[in-house]
């Protein structure tokens, strides 16, 4: 067997060419590529507390119009479709530019049974969607002291 050793940007730069740092940079950036082919799943964050699940997924640029959430058993499932057309005429020259803008995605997460599917509710504010799922009331932590006789 034999180990490859990588720089990982560690190397000596009087080595290393000069033009390939531009066309690193000029392949591996995201400009190259048309929004349209980029596939771009929302981070999600999920925390409780001893009443809720907090789900919360980054979809900046969206309309709360655009997402659907559903639940179907312990399954809830988040998707969201967005389509955007721009388009410029300009009368001088006789043509028009279209461009379209079409994203979409799906998660879904598996509730636990100690979630209450009756009481989901949903916000979409300043780009993030927030889920809150209540925990059932005997799944609360419930706290007592207990006296020592």
């Amino acid at each position: 067997m034999a180990l490859v050793k990588f720089a990982n940007g560690n190397s000596n730069k009087v080595f290393k060419p000069v033009y390939s740092d531009v066309f690193d940079s000029f392949f591996n950036s995201d400009s190259f590529l048309p929004k349209s082919t980029v596939v771009r799943i929302p981070a999600v964050n999920i925390a409780e507390n001893e009443n809720q699940f907090h789900i919360e997924l980054a979809v900046p640029g969206m309309k709360k119009e655009d997402f659907k959430i559903s639940l179907e058993h312990d399954q809830l499932t988040i998707s969201a479709e967005s389509k955007a057309e721009n388009a410029e005429q300009n009368d001088a020259k006789k043509y028009n530019r279209v461009e379209y803008n079409y994203s979409s995605f799906m998660r879904s997460f598996t509730l636990p049974e100690s979630a209450d599917p009756s009481k989901i509710e949903a916000e979409y504010k300043d780009g993030i969607l927030l889920i809150a799922v209540a925990k059932k009331e005997e799944a609360k932590i419930q706290a007592r002291e207990i006296v020592v006789k």
